[in-house]
């Protein structure tokens, strides 16, 4: 699912009430053109801007404003969904040309008009009815859009059946808008990658400043939202892509507890640390989107341990003085790798405890470093069994049907594949063995031991936590195609390996480029760490709209 970060990194893997008139010019534009091709959906006729038109007033608003508005009947889906159409088509491909869309559904507004027609009959079915949504192109959906995983190889693979994720977003009435662009197989063909690059969509641009990476594998969804194309949208992470976009992106980012959201139709890294997520402009969203798609998944056996664990409505939890009383204990040996962020981190800090947290600075996860070798282990045999048992659900028709078949296939088509990086981890995780053999076995144990047992578990219990904190990201670095990522700081494999859930709120601005403030829990704590962080989101404010600067001032 995605790659991303560590303070000391397994390798570059490890990267891994609105006016409707305000809008009515947006809605008199071009309108996308159908296309039987989704990858070929564009505009009939967009003028190249060469600054972002601004923002329509009712693109911008929550969930919980777009769903009162659709209610009583002051915008339609079907209005909402042609105007963010119309803005990607002015500024995804022309414009800023951020390229976060790999493609759009042609059957977008189709759908639109079946949510205002179950509206108007009063068949609406929660908080996501008739609200527009886009996912990340390892997301599995059975219509006329591909699912690729951003590569070549997988172009025009169609799956039979839809990811769990996509049959819950069907089923709670959103209008799926189309899928984002990511970095390639999640990140995880190479150790010299560029984040944001995918053979099948090229390069995602940073809405902040154009020429900063976006980060991670969910980097299209993380461009996305930031630049406003979508209400919410979905992302993925195995170790870090669903937080280090988010928080680079400047948005809200959840990655939740291992078998909270089913991950069957997913294009798989690892059993035992994938999983999707909500990716949002507020803690609010990612906490509506959250809840509407939990549940226990038929082909998920993870999501079992789930029953009993999870709610439907996170939004319970948003409490505006939920950090009183609480205790919070500051990580700050990982921090300290850019002197700007943990400028921010200490102003977070301060706002945490004027909001009536009591913050226990510095609390230590001594383990960290400790099981970096073992991660790598757990990820290449993890992929190899995963993605094999991928192509094995799609049939005889597949384009290629193992790990060892798509080596090949990337070989021969390397011109056009391969041309900034190569496929050495996907070459080291085809040497690997079984699941059942020792080495494995032997990998996962530690990771379970280090980051649970003597990792988050023992800091949260000696010194009585409700959650422990540290910064998300480093300032985004810019892109460079040949040499790649040029990853300095972060944390995430404490929550990734260990399974347990955490969330990127904003922490500030560094110049102009956006970092977060991650909270970490124990395992099935998605309620408490949405309190905390929509808390820490209600006093400090800190997130701001993207400029669009071409380059860094």
């Amino acid at each position: 699912m995605n790659d991303h970060s560590n303070t000391t990194p397994v390798d570059r893997r490890a990267f891994v009430s609105a006016s409707l008139a305000a809008g009515a010019a947006l809605l008199g534009a071009p309108a996308v053109a159908a296309a039987s091709d989704a990858s070929s959906l564009t505009p009939t006729a967009v003028r190249s801007v060469g600054i972002p038109p601004s923002i329509d007033d009712v693109l911008d608003h929550s969930v919980a404003d777009l769903s009162a508005m659709l209610k009583r009947g002051a915008i339609s889906s079907r209005d909402l969904t042609q105007r963010f159409l119309t803005r990607i088509a002015q500024m995804d491909k022309t414009g800023v040309a951020i390229n976060a869309i790999m493609e759009l559904n042609p059957d977008a507004l189709a759908i639109a008009d079946q949510r205002d027609a179950e509206r108007k009959a009063g068949m609406t079915v929660g908080p996501l009815h008739g609200i527009p949504v886009l996912i990340k192109d390892n997301i599995g959906s059975a219509d006329k859009m591909r699912t690729s995983a951003g590569s070549l190889a997988l172009a025009n693979s169609t799956p039979a059946k839809d990811a769990f994720v996509v049959e819950r977003l069907r089923a709670a009435g959103a209008v799926l808008l189309g899928k984002t662009n990511l970095s390639e197989w999640a990140n995880f063909r190479s150790s010299r990658s560029t984040s944001g690059w995918s053979g099948r969509g090229g390069q995602t641009r940073n809405p902040y400043v154009l020429d900063r990476n976006p980060c991670g594998s969910s980097s299209g969804t993380g461009a996305a939202i930031a630049a406003t194309f979508a209400t919410v949208g979905i992302g993925s992470e195995t170790d870090g892509s669903i937080i280090c976009p988010s928080a680079i992106c400047g948005l809200v980012g959840i990655k939740p507890t291992v078998g909270l959201w089913g991950r069957s139709g997913i294009i798989p890294i690892s059993a035992s640390q994938d999983t999707a997520g909500p990716m949002a402009r507020s803690v609010a969203d990612a906490a509506a989107l959250l809840g509407v798609l939990t549940g226990v998944d038929p082909r998920d056996d993870a999501t079992n341990a789930s029953r009993g664990k999870s709610t439907t409505n996170y939004a319970t939890f948003l409490d505006a003085a939920g950090l009183k009383g609480t205790r919070i204990g500051a990580a700050r040996h990982l921090a300290g790798f850019n002197d700007a962020v943990d400028t921010r981190f200490n102003e977070a800090i301060a706002a945490l405890r004027s909001a009536g947290a009591t913050v226990i600075d510095s609390v230590k996860l001594t383990t960290a470093g400790k099981f970096d070798d073992a991660e790598r282990i757990v990820l290449d045999y993890e992929f190899k069994a995963g993605l094999n048992a991928y192509f094995a659900s799609l049939g005889k028709d597949a384009p290629v049907q193992t790990l060892a078949e798509l080596i090949a296939w990337n070989e021969r088509e390397k011109a056009r594949e391969m041309p900034w990086f190569g496929q050495e981890t996907f070459i080291r995780s085809q040497k690997c063995g079984p699941l059942t053999d020792k080495k494995y076995l032997d990998a996962r144990a530690k990771c379970i031991r280090l980051t649970r047992t003597e990792g988050i578990d023992a800091v949260m219990k000696k010194h009585k936590l409700d959650a422990i904190i540290v910064p998300s990201n480093q300032p985004a670095w810019t892109t460079d195609l040949l040499n790649g990522d040029h990853f300095t700081g972060g944390s995430t494999s404490f929550a990734a390996v260990s399974g347990y859930p955490s969330i990127t709120v904003p922490m500030g601005l560094v110049g102009e480029l956006p970092v977060g403030l991650s909270f970490m829990a124990r395992a099935w704590e998605e309620g408490k760490l949405i309190t905390l962080a929509h808390a820490f989101e209600q006093a400090t404010k800190l997130r701001r709209a993207p400029k669009f600067l071409t380059t860094y001032p």
